[in-house]
């Protein structure tokens, strides 16, 4: 065969062949939907699922409107809006954001009362460890739970106070939560509890002896042993039969969209591997050896 007709048929063969793995390359790339996923990142979470596979309508284009309030290490890994990477709320939303086909999570920072209270504008959804209550859902909607909650106390290592005795001393709690309820309707201490508008300030408070005890979601408190270790212990907790939910804008027509994207991360087995990247590293202990108070101070 002359020189010029090989060469001619193996340009053409290169071209079809190239021409072939373009077609795998796009195809690969593509959901079910049919949306070509882009080369994005959301800081250093890792992402799965189809790309795109949900419709929302997102109250900033292209990207996931996320309120939270900060600091929340474990769930938020960093002190600012703009310096979160990771943690266990931020990529289950760089989940959602991915799944939906938004390029980036836009982190709001906004007071925990302010957040379930239904005073807080233009955003697509909240994550900050917020407890599903009825009374809550009467301003704002709420996803189906993905994760169980329950109340630790946490006191100062050298003090010895237990489910006999909780409410003879002088407690803290987080100023709008469910803590802040259960202590005083359920428990009812003899002294004035004291709400808090932030985690840190809180637990600051106990170690430097203006408080007795810390009573709060144990998936939060169990950060602060590990890391401030020798000052402060979980000594129990309470069950409440609730769970942490993603809370939407009252009568938010991407409710039924994202309650579909909440379910298959649940159903994937996605959040319980953010669980263990995050939470467990955070936590320190089993959370489950934690011994469990009833509120009538019994067994």
């Amino acid at each position: 065969m002359p020189l010029p007709e090989v060469m001619m048929r193996a340009a053409a063969a290169i071209g079809s062949l190239s021409v072939g793995l373009a077609l795998i390359v796009a195809t690969s790339a593509c959901d079910q939907g049919g949306s070509q996923a882009p080369n994005v990142h959301y800081g250093d979470c890792p992402v799965s699922g189809h790309y795109g596979e949900f419709h929302i309508s997102p109250e900033t284009a292209g990207a996931l409107t996320v309120k939270t309030t900060l600091p929340a290490p474990g769930w938020w890994n960093g002190a600012t809006p703009d310096s979160i990477k990771s943690g266990y709320e931020y990529c289950m939303a760089a989940n959602i954001a991915y799944r939906s086909g938004l390029d980036r999570v836009k982190v709001e920072n906004a007071p925990f009362p302010e957040v379930v209270s239904g005073r807080t504008k233009d955003f697509d959804l909240a994550l900050a460890q917020i407890t599903i209550t009825p009374e809550r859902s009467k301003v704002a909607d709420f996803s189906p739970p993905y994760l169980s909650s329950t109340l630790g106390v946490l006191i100062r290592d050298d003090e010895k106070i237990g489910e006999a005795d909780i409410r003879d001393v002088r407690i803290g709690v987080a100023e709008g939560t469910t803590g802040e309820e259960f202590v005083e309707k359920r428990l009812e201490p003899a002294k004035p509890v004291t709400a808090y508008p932030n985690d840190p300030e809180m637990v600051t408070a106990l170690e430097q002896g203006r408080i007795d005890a810390v009573v709060h979601d144990t998936t939060i408190l169990l950060a602060y042993p590990q890391k401030r270790e020798g000052k402060v212990r979980l000594v129990g907790q309470y069950r409440t039969d609730q769970g942490y939910g993603a809370l939407y804008p009252k009568g938010s027509p991407d409710e039924d969209e994202l309650d579909r994207i909440i379910r298959q991360l649940i159903d994937d087995g996605t959040l319980t591997k953010l669980s263990a990247v995050y939470l467990g590293a955070a936590f320190g202990q089993d959370p489950a050896k934690i011994p469990y108070f009833t509120v009538g101070g019994g067994s």
